[in-house]
């Protein structure tokens, strides 16, 4: 079992910044894909950030260029950094570990925080 702890929402205005992290009960890292989703009320949970175990990242598209996923793997923690925010970012953000092996599909997900991006 993998705990994961999101933390870091917020209010902020339009053009503002916001850190999000996420730790894992344990260390993962090496072992699973790590990932932020969100989802807006009324709206589907989208992928915004993946992190692989090997480090290779990717973003949708509405956030390229503003948004980016690390690791630290020292401290069990992977952070959402999040630039020139729009209210369209609004939603609740969700952590994500997850790794599939020949006899297992192992998928966390942890508690969500609020974001919310309004003047």
């Amino acid at each position: 079992q993998v705990q994961l702890v999101e933390s870091g929402g917020g209010l902020v205005q339009p053009g503002g910044s916001l850190r999000l992290s996420c730790t894992a009960s344990r260390n993962i890292f090496s072992i699973y894909a790590m990932g932020w989703y969100r989802q807006a009320p009324g709206e589907q949970r989208e992928l915004v950030a993946r992190i692989t175990s090997g480090g290779i990242t990717n973003y949708a598209d509405s956030v390229k260029g503003r948004f980016t996923i690390s690791r630290d793997n020292a401290k069990n923690t992977m952070y959402l950094q999040m630039n020139s925010l729009k209210p369209d970012d609004t939603a609740i953000y969700y952590c994500n570990a997850h790794r599939v092996t020949v006899t297992r599909d192992d998928d966390y997900w942890g508690q969500g925080t609020q974001v919310t991006v309004s003047s």
